[in-house]
């Protein structure tokens, strides 16, 4: 057997599973062979340090200040969110490790074979959003190597485009052409740059952080660097919301973390990868940021969130040069194993018979390109309300989907019937829809995407950010109390 899951280019694809409907399969979409799964733990490791080293995730963490938070506060939460996140993660990437399937596959036990596109494309957009929020960001780091070398390419800042300046559209289609090449090459090609991107990163940020502390001093950090001063219980409410942001921020792969999982050696090496490219490597992640930007309020006069500005203030071009590159590749990676591989895969579930993993990526670098991304990003606090809403939108399919594998299904995935468009299908349910579970999904989403909106939004609620553990929670239970009643298994 020689199909893999990162071949797209033979036109008669042999189905692994005999008698596969064409409008469910393709050599992308079929289980991966065990002779394919390559992935060790350190493999899983370097994808994770790939995804947590980027601008954004540097942003995201250092926005947690304005939660009014201090510094260990903001810490503590990283802390506790990563090692729920940990957790949740091995949950989802077990079924698809099991079976060797994708996410949008994997999706067709609760959703139902057709119903599954739904799930796709929720999944989808979201990637396709973030996959251009991330190029923005590396874009930024291109445009500081552009102003250095070239300081009259200031002037292109005078004329802008939908909200965006004429170096910023150059340094963006830039990055979006860059990534495109690599993405084009396939998942083995994907794995050996996500190895290479996480520990680059690391190195940077390491003389960043020795370079803040030897001009701010190490007893001269404030770690108190929000401009709220919170009570007892606002303290726990806001520790609450850092947590869950946390959880949010990767919500996304919290889907489909099994696109990854399923090329996985063996679930032990997953684990492995999990905890050393989760808890650990996050943490330390973290307490480089909390350094950086508490030492950026001392050194610069204002706390500064994004480390390609802190790069860009520093007086030296080779130092500028070295960062700012980094921090491209950093972003790169995160696109790769967050924003990329998704979208792809869900694309191509759309339309099995005509759209392979590469196409599906070049269809979701073009929309990333439509969606205008630096529009959704313009500060801070618009990351974590970005975060926040969109973990809410996905939440629900998590605990429907993990409600449904380990409670209603009892771990037992039977794989030829993910092929089949069979009425008698395990999976085919009504019409190829389990409207059950279309109805759960649609329930809790209400309840998650109202409650953001009424706090992020409206201001209706007390600001806090348990949109997706709400989403997550009524999914999960209101799916096994309906699949119950309706005597489904």
């Amino acid at each position: 057997m020689t199909t893999t899951a990162h071949s797209a280019t033979r036109s008669t694809p042999q189905p692994v599973i005999a008698g596969a409907d064409p409008r469910l399969y393709n050599d992308d979409l079929a289980p991966v062979p065990q002779s394919a799964r390559t992935w060790n733990g350190y493999s899983i490791f370097a994808m994770w340090m790939s995804d947590v080293h980027s601008v954004g995730g540097y942003t995201f963490a250092a926005s947690l200040f304005l939660l009014g938070l201090s510094g260990w506060q903001v810490l503590a939460a990283l802390t506790l969110g990563i090692l729920l996140v940990n957790l949740l993660m091995n949950w989802v990437g077990k079924p698809s490790l099991v079976h060797g399937i994708p996410f949008p596959v994997m999706a067709r036990v609760s959703m139902g074979v057709m119903g599954a596109n739904l799930a796709a494309v929720i999944r989808g957009v979201v990637g396709i959003v973030w996959y251009g929020v991330q190029t923005y960001f590396a874009s930024k780091a291109v445009a500081t190597l552009v102003l250095l070398f070239f300081p009259g390419a200031v002037a292109l800042r005078d004329t802008s485009f939908l909200r965006l300046d004429l170096l910023g559209w150059a340094c963006f289609m830039f990055m979006w052409f860059f990534q495109l090449v690599i993405f084009q090459r396939g998942m083995e090609t994907i794995r050996r740059f996500v190895d290479f991107c996480g520990p680059a990163v690391y190195v940077v940020m390491f003389v960043l952080m020795g370079w803040i502390l030897s001009q701010a001093g190490l007893g001269a950090l404030d770690l108190t660097l929000g401009d709220k001063v919170l009570s007892g219980s606002e303290s726990v409410t806001a520790m609450g919301s850092a947590v869950l942001l946390v959880v949010s921020y990767f919500a996304a792969l919290l889907l489909n973390f099994g696109d990854f999982s399923r090329f996985g050696k063996n679930e032990r090496q997953m684990k492995i990868g999990n905890f050393l490219g989760l808890p650990v490597n996050f943490i330390v992640f973290s307490i480089i940021t909390v350094i950086v930007t508490a030492g950026s309020s001392t050194v610069f006069g204002a706390m500064i969130m994004d480390p390609v500005d802190i790069v860009s203030r520093i007086d030296n071009k080779v130092a500028v040069v070295i960062g700012s590159l980094t921090f491209v590749v950093a972003t790169m990676g995160i696109n790769i194993v967050a924003n990329f591989v998704s979208p792809a895969y869900d694309i191509a579930n759309l339309f099995p018979k005509h759209v392979d993993f590469k196409r599906g990526g070049l269809i979701a670098s073009i929309l990333a390109v439509l969606v205008c991304p630096w529009i959704f990003v313009d500060s801070p606090k618009a990351i974590t309300v970005f975060v926040s809403v969109f973990g809410s939108i996905l939440a629900p399919l998590y605990g429907v989907m993990m409600a449904d594998f380990y409670l209603v299904k009892k771990q037992i995935v039977q794989e030829a019937e993910l092929y089949t468009m069979a009425p008698t299908g395990r999976y085919h349910y009504d019409g190829g829809w389990n409207k059950v579970g279309l109805a759960a999904l649609a329930l809790s989403g209400t309840l998650s995407v109202g409650w953001e909106l009424a706090t992020q939004f409206f201001h209706l609620l007390p600001e806090n950010n348990f949109g997706w553990v709400i989403g997550a929670l009524a999914g999960a239970l209101i799916y096994l109390a309906a699949m119950r009643a309706a005597r489904r298994t």
